[in-house]
């Protein structure tokens, strides 16, 4: 399998202050690859760099064109969807003008109306929901509607940073089989950070984990599972 994102030697900061320490990484085509570790080992940090919102060096390529120099707004349009931590929803906005504004790059009005169905069936509740303002969603919803929006830009790899945080259970198993449809049914290639490592492991087929910016351990999921340091720090078993 081919890789479709490469990262080498990439370094990043915040001002004075280095977050991440030469990682090299790669995701295969319709692969999930998750990035794991404790808060604050640049995990986040990791996605920001790729989509062009901090300061960073290194080699950032995507389908072997080289992202490192680009603006965000090009990074996106060559491909990159990125869902941050917090949703990212317009409040003020209804659910289906959120969903509009992930078509911003596209002209092809044909093609937006069947991706805005194809969103609609992955989630059904934001059909019910589409004249809703996205402020009075709730946050399951508010997070669906942030994926089904980096869908509408019809994504070769989607960034998904923390999509469990603050869901019910219940929610974050129905979110997590929707993003599996995706990949699978799809081919999109997902790059996902989340604290729960156990649900990450499950989703993904290669992890890497970064212990204050630098990767010190990476392998299949079934590897890392498998790893004891992880199981201990972060499965707890």
């Amino acid at each position: 399998m081919s890789h479709l994102l490469e990262v080498k030697g990439l370094e990043a900061s915040y001002g004075p202050t280095k977050v991440l320490h030469g990682l090299d990484f790669s995701l295969d085509k319709g692969g999930v690859t998750t990035i794991l570790g404790a808060n604050g080992a640049g995990k986040t940090t990791t996605l920001r760099a790729i989509s062009g919102m901090v300061t960073r060096k290194g080699s950032i390529a995507l389908d072997g064109a080289e992202l490192t120099n680009l603006q965000t707004s090009d990074i996106t349009r060559k491909g990159i969807a990125h869902v941050p931590e917090g949703r990212g929803t317009f409040v003020r906005m209804s659910a289906e003008d959120n969903l509009r504004l992930g078509s911003y790059s596209r002209s092809d009005k044909a093609g937006i109306a069947e991706d805005m169905e194809r969103v609609y069936n992955y989630f059904p509740i934001l059909k019910q929901r589409r004249n809703q303002q996205a402020g009075t969603l709730s946050g399951g919803e508010a997070q669906m509607l942030a994926v089904g929006r980096a869908l509408m830009l019809q994504p070769k790899l989607l960034l998904l940073d923390e999509p469990s945080f603050g869901l019910a259970p219940l929610i974050v198993q129905e979110l997590f089989e929707i993003l599996k449809k995706i990949n699978v049914q799809e081919g999109v290639s997902m790059l996902l950070v989340e604290q729960n490592a156990s649900l990450a492991l499950d989703l993904a087929d290669h992890a890497y984990l970064l212990e204050t910016g630098n990767i010190v351990i990476s392998g299949t999921s079934e590897s890392i599972l498998e790893n004891e340091t992880v199981r201990r720090s972060y499965l707890g078993y």
